[in-house]
């Protein structure tokens, strides 16, 4: 009787596992349901597009936003300062002394060197200070002096600002006397006065001006087709002798200067003027 009863239990326990297992493979053999999405293909004019309002946030009450908008302690804000730029300034040179001016009224060599010099320096100082900014600039005239030290003609060949230039004209309206050219013929030159807060201006060297000017460039193989034909031959330069007067202290037929001091200042000088990225 007891091996019957445990015999039944059996059975019915392996008929229910058979039966489940059949379910889930039956289950397991169905085809997948299909999913159809609809996509819209053009969106009409006349529907305006919905869109959500904005969440309302609640206004934060007197005290809280007073402390919102002072910075915390333990974390500070740093505070962006903007700092005001000054801008840069140069002083207008001192003008030519008497003695300069002596000196200038005597000094022949390269078209009257030093007077064209001295003529710079006298109207740039008159100009005033040069400070940044749209009022600085560049101006060159070519200037006609007369014998007598007086100007006979002025043209403005180009300029960078019209302020500088009519500061520039102001200046020499009002010259002073001048002295008379030292040829006693009268001087035709150009000068670039520079107003601006950098350019400090560099006096010329007049160590190698007793030197004449190096020849200009000809071709010796240009030929009008009429003039006879000849080589050609170029003649060494001949040395200016002295002055009587004296006028022409020194000077030397090499790059040395009096002194090394002298050499250093002048290679400085053309370093600051060919220098690179100027």
């Amino acid at each position: 009787m007891k091996l019957g009863i445990l015999l039944l239990l059996s059975l019915t326990l392996h008929a229910a596992l058979v039966a489940g297992w059949q379910l889930d493979v039956f289950s397991s053999t169905k085809p997948p349901e299909t999913i159809e999405v609809r996509m819209p293909t053009r969106l009409h004019e006349s529907e305006p597009e919905q869109t959500a309002p904005p969440p309302k946030t609640a206004k934060p009450k007197a005290s809280a936003a007073r402390k919102l908008a002072q910075p915390s302690q333990t974390n500070p804000t740093p505070n962006i300062v903007s700092e005001t730029k000054t801008a840069a300034y140069q002083e207008a040179p001192a003008p030519p002394s008497a003695e300069e001016w002596q000196l200038a009224s005597t000094y022949k060599l390269k078209n009257s060197k030093r007077y064209r010099h001295n003529w710079g320096q006298q109207v740039r100082s008159m100009m005033g200070t040069a400070v940044e900014g749209p009022e600085q600039g560049m101006v060159r005239f070519r200037i006609e002096i007369a014998p007598d030290g007086t100007l006979a003609d002025i043209k403005e060949l180009w300029t960078t600002s019209a302020s500088v230039s009519k500061r520039a004209m102001q200046a020499i309206k009002s010259l002073p006397p001048l002295p008379p050219t030292p040829t006693g013929k009268p001087l035709i030159f150009e000068r670039t006065i520079s107003f601006m807060p950098y350019d400090t201006g560099w006096p010329p060297s007049y160590t190698l001006d007793c030197l004449p000017d190096p020849p200009a460039f000809k071709n010796p193989f240009a030929w009008d087709g009429q003039s006879p034909q000849g080589q050609m031959r170029h003649q060494a330069p001949k040395r200016v002798q002295a002055d009587a007067d004296g006028a022409q202290e020194k000077c030397v037929t090499d790059s040395t200067a009096e002194t090394i001091e002298q050499e250093e200042i002048e290679l400085k000088r053309q370093m600051e003027i060919y220098r690179w990225g100027r």
